[in-house]
This record gives structure tokens, sequence and C-alpha cells, in this order.
């Protein structure tokens, strides 16, 4: 087998140098278009973690890595005047330079070819080989040549960064915030060796062209930095290395893999390798873990299916099968990092929103940004520095509340005060459609699900959707306020919560729209065949090809609706609820006014936020004029389309402080649903980020949804400051007493009724 690494960085020499390692016979070559010691940046980054792989794969490369490591396990987070230090991180830095030696030599020792000052501009001259390595870089040539291969998806993000050395050095990985009058400037450094260290400047592109760093030369831009950070440098200078303003840019592909054809022949396997194939932000360090772990996984897929047990003129007719493993294999994995990484960089990408945070909320939001770290993890790591948030956490809430609270609680049984109620916890029971009424009439089934949930010792329970009118209803089973005979309904199951639980009631108020007249979900959710009732919305747009087209709601239309919602309103204080949200979301009647994939409008009704805004508004106002001032109002809302031409994270700000105008008390912020075609970017807590763009942009508490599963996610999100309340939908649904086994856990007391008592004494055996 003849094998050929376009690229010498980590990547492409790792991977070379394993191969050789284990089948000698293989002729192997890297070819480099820079020279043997050229290298841009200077240090690089590794975890615990990552050298125990790399041990385990070649272990006289990570000894040599090993030795040339500067350690560290503190953060120190410079921000309003304060340090913050977080310890027990266990993370070591190299030189980016002496890295690259590492595996140069490892890999000439070992038989490899490497070939630098060589640029492999066409791939097309590589049909010698069996496979190709394309290992060349953010900027790859070879990704661009095949591109119709790769389906590459490269996003470069607004942010400017440069990339800077400095003498000083650092005894803990350092993060500094500094304002000055061209705007805010962050820092992320880190020592890699005795006296060098990574200085790397992020700013807004806004903030750079304020500082006219356009115009600036490297020399320019050193002498600006060393200025700003002159107290923090403490006299050191700071280098230049082709230290270029760059953007970050994402990198995804469809594919991993390809082979060549040329001339109606097969020629050699490609595969894609390190950040040629993806890229992860800087701000978590996993560029160079990714690039190695690449390595790594195809090395052990090609051994396993091109070599064991297979004769040698089968290995190339192998490689398909390989590739395909690798990328099935390895694709989740590079998935979930680049899902951290992302919310990491649009944490950077935004910090200006988190500067009215307290320094010790600050530092903990930034330490969990990329929502891989939570709070159990930062216990494990820095008990310390998790106390003493979980105490001014608590000591903030009975503040706000007027009442002491134990300042050992974590943060999710710290209670909270929205008007005049005051929820026990930060745990909801997310509104779930139960599809079980009868026009509307809810029965023993919505009893026994809700009281149980308010048993398990959630602090807010949400009812379902329920529909304002019978035409409101999405379809025949949906809950319903429209008719006084609900009313009583309801009044059974918040009575029995309040005599049963410290829980509050909330109900949602909503009109299906263009999403109304189907069949229940279990029946397949396809338009009604029979005794469909007419649809409405802000514009004649179906919900699918297969929907009934609504017809476009005009003026009286909207009176009418409104008053159907001011009648459902008062319904809803006559049955006794605590709290009163209306839906906003999901593609909904008042949805498809907000959205801009669904409004068409080209009266005063539709065009830009306001105006899109202004009949949900009306519905708002005329709602929050019956509701009773002590009570809160709460509003539900899509923060993102998940397609293109959807609303805007611009339009999500303008829409949260419309809302907090006009008398809404904490906002439900949810994404989603609003076209049949939407393509979300599903993963754990993947909503969070939406809920923490509008609680800082807005000021209003918010409550969050979204695959929060466990106790440790809902500590982080209420510490991190990214909701106020955790809604769990399916997590309640698998169990019904998770805040209770949350609080046991936890070694929180939560209030039995009197039938349950003998449980506060009951330890379950863990086998």
């Amino acid at each position: 087998m003849d094998v050929v690494c376009v690229g010498g960085g980590p990547a492409g020499l790792y991977f070379a140098a394993l191969l050789k390692q284990s089948h000698p016979e293989v002729r192997v070559r890297v070819y480099e278009r820079n020279r043997a010691d050229d290298t841009f940046g200077f240090g690089v980054v590794f975890s615990d973690r990552t050298m125990d792989n790399l041990r385990e794969a070649d272990e006289p490369s990570q000894i040599a890595i090993t030795q040339s490591f500067a350690h560290w396990d503190d953060i120190d987070i410079h921000y309003r005047g304060e340090v913050t230090t977080s310890v027990g991180h266990g993370f070591a830095g190299m030189s980016r330079k002496r890295l690259l030696s590492i595996l140069q030599d490892r890999a000439r020792d070992l038989g490899v070819e490497l070939h630098f000052e060589h640029d492999v501009s066409d791939v097309y001259q590589l049909q010698d080989a069996d496979l190709v390595i394309a290992a060349d870089g953010i900027n790859s040539q070879i990704r661009s040549t095949l591109a119709a291969d790769f389906d590459p998806d490269i996003d470069d993000r607004p942010n400017r960064f440069v990339w800077l050395g400095t003498t000083f050095p650092f005894g803990a990985f350092t993060f500094y915030f500094k304002q000055n009058e061209h705007g805010l400037f962050r820092v992320h450094a880190y020592r890699y060796a005795k006296d060098s260290s990574t200085f790397i400047v992020e700013c807004t592109e806004e903030a750079w062209r304020a500082a006219g760093f356009a115009d600036f030369s490297e020399e320019q831009t050193i002498a600006y930095m060393e200025r700003l950070f002159a107290e923090e440098l403490q006299g050191h200078r700071l280098v230049g290395n082709k230290s270029v303003w760059r953007h970050f840019a994402t990198v995804k592909n469809g594919r991993w893999w390809t082979r060549l054809q040329q001339g109606g022949k097969p020629g050699p396997h490609v595969v894609l390798l390190g950040d040629a194939l993806h890229t992860a932000h800087f701000s978590i360090g996993s560029g160079t873990k990714l690039a190695l772990e690449d390595a790594i996984d195809l090395h052990r897929e090609i051994t396993s299916r091109c070599f064991d047990g297979v004769a040698g003129e089968n290995r190339a007719e192998k490689l398909s099968e390989a590739l395909a493993a690798f990328e099935q294999e390895r694709r989740s994995v590079v998935a979930s990092i680049q899902r951290a990484a992302q919310v990491s960089l649009e944490w950077f990408e935004n910090t200006e929103r988190y500067m009215g945070l307290e320094p010790l909320q600050f530092a903990f939001s930034l330490l969990t940004r990329s929502l891989r770290v939570n709070h159990a993890n930062l216990q494990l790591r820095d008990p310390v520095l998790t106390g003493r948030v979980d105490r001014w956490l608590a000591s903030q809430a009975a503040a706000q509340v007027g009442a002491p609270t134990s300042p050992q609680l974590p943060p999710m049984f710290t209670p909270l005060k929205l008007r005049q109620l005051v929820l026990p916890n930060r745990i909801g029971v997310s509104p779930m459609c139960q599809y079980s009424a009868d026009d509307g009439l809810v029965d023993d089934w919505h009893l026994v699900h809700l009281g149980s949930r308010a048993i398990g010792g959630a602090g807010l329970v949400m009812c379902e959707m329920t529909a304002i009118s019978r035409e409101a209803r999405i379809s025949p089973g949906c809950a319903g306020l429209y008719a006084e005979e609900h009313v009583a309904a309801w009044q059974r199951i918040v009575d029995f919560a309040r005599a049963n639980s410290d829980a509050k009631l909330g109900i949602q108020l909503g009109h299906a729209g263009p999403k109304g007249a189907t069949e229940l979900p279990w029946l397949g959710e396809k338009p009604l065949e029979s005794g469909a009732w007419p649809l409405m919305a802000a514009s004649a747009l179906p919900y699918t090809p297969e929907s009934q087209t609504p017809r476009a709601m005009t003026r009286g239309d909207m009176e009418r609706t409104r008053d159907d919602y001011v009648a459902a309103a008062k319904r809803a204080l006559a049955a006794g609820f605590d709290l009163l949200e209306v839906h906003m979301a999901h593609g909904y009647l008042l949805a498809s006014f907000v959205s801009p994939l669904l409004n068409r409008r080209d009266d005063e009704y539709g065009g830009n936020v306001e105006g899109r805004m202004r009949y949900p508004l009306e519905v708002l106002d005329a709602v929050r004029e019956v509701w009773p001032d002590e009570r809160p109002l709460s509003v539900r809302i899509s923060a993102c389309d998940w397609h293109p031409g959807g609303i805007t994270a611009d339009d999500v700000v303008e829409l949260g402080q419309l809302l907090k105008e006009h008398g809404v008390d904490i906002i439900d912020v949810s994404t989603g649903q609003t076209v049949a075609s939407q393509r979300p970017e599903y993963g754990r807590l993947y909503q969070t980020p939406f809920s923490e763009l509008v609680r800082l942009t807005s000021g209003l508490p918010t409550m969050t949804v979204g695959n929060i599963s466990s106790y440790s996610d809902a500590n982080s999100i209420i510490a991190g400051g990214r909701a106020d309340v955790c809604l769990l939908a399916r997590g309640h649904l698998f169990d019904p007493y998770w805040t209770q086994h949350a609080a046991h856990a936890q070694g929180v007391e939560l209030a039995w009724p009197s039938q349950y008592l003998p449980v506060q004494r009951f330890r379950p055996r863990s086998d």
C-alpha cells in the first residue's frame, strides 16, 4: 500500500507515524508546502484525557510530548478589577513548533518520507497512491478541489482575533476582559514553555474597525496591545509570528472521504483529516486534540480492516470500508465537540452581553460556557469556588423573595418571586399536550398527569396549551377554556395540587392557527378527513403541502380572537391558576405573525419586528388588563426558526424588549416548530443559549426548555444566569418525581403530602 499525507501538521504527521510504526512495509510520504520549522501561532493545549489517548496509541511520542509540557491547574479570570481563580482543571501547554519537531522526528525515525517546501496543488498528481490523507489545513486545497465530493460548510465568524506571543510566564490559563474607548478586548493567555506564553486577543468587528486595525501593520498591532495591556504584561513584550487579524472559520463537511476517478478508472481514496475536516474554536483548545485523535481513529480502522488477515492485493479495495467506518464512528464525537465549541465561541463573540453580571457569576458563566463542564464537574474540580457561587445565589434569592433562604441550597432549589407569586424552586413541568380532552373538557387523566408532577416536587406545573375557542384547537383532543364547564374541571386540578403540594400552577393559552384541525399524534397528525374546522393565520400559508390552507386574518378575525383570549384568561383566573402564559411560539396563530417565514402581510401587521408583533401585543395587552396585577404573566416564544430567512437574534432582542414594555414578567424561551422543513441542531441543552440571549438583553427572567435531564445541568443553568426556571418535559414524563429525586440526591428536604411521609426516611439501595 502507498499512502500520501498532504500537510505536515499534527494530523498528517501523527497518522503517518502511527501507520509506519504498525506496518513498516507500507510506503508513507508526507508533503508539506512550508519549511520544516515554519509554524503559525505559538502554543497548543492538551488535557490529561488527551494524553491518555496518545499514550495508548504511541508511547514514545507521548513521552517526548509530555517532557515538553508546561502544566497548570488554575484558571484566572480578570473582570471588573477582580481576579477569580478556579483550580483543578489539569491542562498542559507546549510549543507548537516543538510538537511538530517531535512528530517529524518520530515519523522520520520510523521511515516516513518527509518532503518540505513541496506544494501538492493538484490532488490528481497522486494517482500512484492508494490513499491520500488531506491534512492540508483550514484552507485545504484538496477540499476545495473536491468540494462537490466533500460538500464543505465553512462558517466565517464575525469576531476578529490575532495570535500573539509574550515572554510573560503566566501561572494559570488567564482571561482578561478590558474595555477602552474602542470597545471590549478579550485575551486568552497561557504559558507553553518556561519563558513563553500564547496571548490571543479577540474583539468584535466594530471594535477592530474603531481601533484602526484595518490599516495597522503587525508591528502597530503589537504596539497597541502592549499599551493596552501594559499593566498586565508587567514590562514583558509581545511578539508576532505572521500575526494578522483573522476571522475564525468553523469547518464542517457533509462527507469525509471519496475516491478519485480519472479516465473512467478508480484512483486513490482521499480522506480529510484535522483542520481540513473540522475546526473547533480556540476557546476550548481542542483543535490539536481533534487532529491527533482523528489520526488515532483512522489508523485503527485502516489497520483492522485493511491489514489484519487481509491479503495485500485486496487492501486497496478494503479502504472504502475502513473510511466509511472511520466517518461513522467519529462523526458523532466530532459533532459533540463542535457543538460545545460553537457555544463557547458564541460566548466570546457576545461577551459584551455578560458584562452586567457580578464577578462571581461571570466567572461561573465563563467556566461552564461550553456546557461540557457543568455544576457537578466544577464541584469536583473546585468545590470551594462552586460553594461560593451557590451561597451567593442563595443570598440573591433570599433578597429577591424577602425571606431567609438556606445558604446551602443548590441553585435549582432556590426560590423565585414573580410579582407576588413565589416559586418554591426553579424546576418546572413544561406544557405537554395530552390530546385527551373531550371538546376541550379535561378529565381524570389530566388530574393524575398534572397532580402527580405537583406531588413530585416541581415548583411550577405548567398545564398544556389550552385552546381559547373550539376552532383554536390543534386536534379534537385538545384541552380548552372556551366554555364555562371547563372552569370547574380545571379548578379541580388546581385545588388538588394546591392541597397536596407546594407547586404553583400555570396555564398556557393558545390558538393553533395554521396547525389546527389535525388527527391525534398517535394517529399520524395528518389533517382531519372529516369534522375539520376552517383555519386562519397571519397569511394564507399551509403548514405542510398536505395541510389545509388558512385564510389570512381580517381585522374582524383579530378582534374576535383577542376577545376569546380575554374570555379564556378570565376563566383561568376563575379556575385559580397562579400564572398565565400566552403562546406565541411554534408556528401557531400568534407565532404566524411573529415569524417572517409565516407573515407575508403588507399592512401594519407585517414587515419589521414591530409590525409583526403588533397584533400579538394587542392580544397581550388585553390579557394583561384582565389578569390581576399580583399574578405573573408569561409568554412563550420561538427564538430561532431553524430555517433560513427565519427570526434573527436581533429580532429576538427587540422582541424581548417589546414584551418587557408590555407587562410580561417572565419569557418562556423555546425554538423551532415554525415550519415543517426546519433543521434543528439538536443536542444537550441546545435551546438554553437562546434563553440566555433573551435574559441578558431584556433584563427579564426566562424559562428554558430542551434536553435538560440532569440535576447538574439544571444547577448550571440557574447558577450561570442562563435562565431562572428549567422546564422539563420528557424528564417529567419518565419520572413524575424527578424534582423529589433531585432533592434527595443533593441532601435537600422537600415537602411530601401526609400520605407519603414514610418516604422521607426511605433510602433506596444503589444495587
